[in-house]
């Protein structure tokens, strides 16, 4: 079974990744899926009546277009197609932020140990780190930095409005 890294640790991935899925008749009948975007739209009443199926956004793709389905989705993909690929971090923002999607995001593709601390705080949880990398050692790039001083996904408080005020600061 292959693995991820799924909310700071190494897990296995019961989930399926169709990403030559066109059709209704390339989704297996049984196991959980994750399937494109087209497909999803073409087969919103048969795929959401099945169960366990996420669907994953190509970079191009407008997160806009699950907004009515946030709540039914307990997975959303986001590939990164190549790590110079940057559009996928604005697209888990927007979905977290403005979506308000609580489900498992994960980062799928051309996914390296340098982004994932970036990705957590745009909003992933879940990694699926290329497989020529090793998983443990992608793991520790959640941990690469301690703080950030802007708001983010992750931590919508900025650095300045969680520091406490000094003894050693005058007031004023």
């Amino acid at each position: 079974m292959p693995r991820l890294i799924k909310d700071g640790a190494i897990v296995d991935d019961r989930w399926t990744l169709l990403r030559e899925a066109a059709v209704l008749g390339d989704v297996p009948a049984v196991g959980a899926v994750i399937v494109p975007l087209a497909l999803w739209r073409m087969e919103w009443g048969a795929l959401l009546a099945r169960g366990d199926v996420g669907v994953w956004l190509e970079p191009e793709d407008d997160p806009d277009a699950l907004a009515a389905d946030i709540g039914a989705l307990p997975l959303i993909a986001i590939d990164f197609p190549k790590f110079s690929d940057g559009r996928g971090y604005s697209t888990a923002r927007l979905l977290r932020e403005k979506h308000k999607f609580i489900g498992e995001l994960r980062a799928i593709g051309d996914v390296l140990r340098d982004q994932l601390y970036y990705m957590r705080q745009c909003g992933f949880n879940a990694f699926a780190v290329r497989s020529d990398r090793n998983l443990e050692d992608a793991l520790k790039g959640l941990g690469d930095f301690s703080d950030t001083y802007q708001a983010t996904a992750a931590r919508p408080v900025p650095l300045f409005r969680r520091r406490a005020p000094s003894a050693a600061e005058p007031a004023g």
